[in-house]
């Protein structure tokens, strides 16, 4: 299982919201290049890196900062966080970023993540499905769609979706451990794809669990910032 450590960019910082709230946020590191190269010289080869201003602002806002860490680090990332044009996957994958994950617009578009995998290949695209009570927020979480998890995640897998990064919002943020209820349905009706965890990590046990699942990874944000769950850990599994 891929262990991939979260940094959330907020303002130009590295920051961990509660429950997506962003009236809810801790700074965890002022710089999220530094933060990068942490994890980079502790042997984390994989990062989860998210625009949450490219998220409100439907653009790539924080395209400068995450290029930098792209290129400082060397690490592989996915990036995800205001992914609305084509334009805007190009230009991150010649940068060196190594998946982009499109979210709002896959409930609002379903062609445009269709062309997506058309013009960068299935390995680049991830679809980022977040929920709440099982219904799909989009938006920046904002809003809360009528459209159920695995019916977006069954949608997206028949036209070519191979990656899935899930995500239970009201888990997100509180260490009050993940929806492994939901990874399980989500393992169970999907056929191809596979699926990234998201959400409510708490302690090292929650990993192990998810691997048994058998998801295909797991994002770890608040978990490792509060300092329940260890780099070397991290690094082990």
């Amino acid at each position: 299982m891929q262990i991939l450590p979260a940094i959330d960019i907020k303002n130009g910082r590295a920051v961990r919201l509660f429950k997506g709230d962003f009236a809810q946020e801790t700074v965890v590191n002022a710089s999220p290049i530094e933060q990068a190269e942490i994890f980079a010289a502790a042997g984390i080869t994989y990062l989860h890196v998210v625009d949450l201003d490219g998220a409100l602002d439907g653009k790539a806002t924080s395209a400068p900062i995450i290029e930098e860490i792209v290129s400082k680090t060397g690490l592989k990332i996915e990036v995800g966080g205001g992914i609305r044009t084509i334009e805007q996957i190009a230009d991150y994958l010649s940068k060196g970023v190594d998946r982009v994950i499109i979210g709002s617009m896959a409930v609002k578009n379903p062609e445009f993540v269709k062309i997506a995998i058309t013009q960068f290949g299935a390995d680049k695209i991830v679809v980022g499905i977040d929920a709440k009570k099982g219904l799909v927020a989009t938006e920046g979480w904002l809003e809360t769609s009528d459209v159920d998890f695995i019916t977006l995640a069954l949608e997206m897998e028949k036209i070519g979706v191979r990656l899935f990064v899930y995500t239970d919002v009201d888990r997100d943020g509180t260490l009050m451990g993940p929806n492994f209820e939901h990874y399980e349905r989500l393992q169970a009706a999907l056929t191809k794809a596979e699926v990234i965890a998201s959400g409510g990590i708490a302690q090292f046990s929650d990993l192990t669990k998810l691997a048994d699942i058998g998801v295909f990874g797991t994002i770890v944000g608040k978990a490792y910032y509060n300092g329940n769950v260890s780099l070397d850990e991290l690094k082990g599994f």
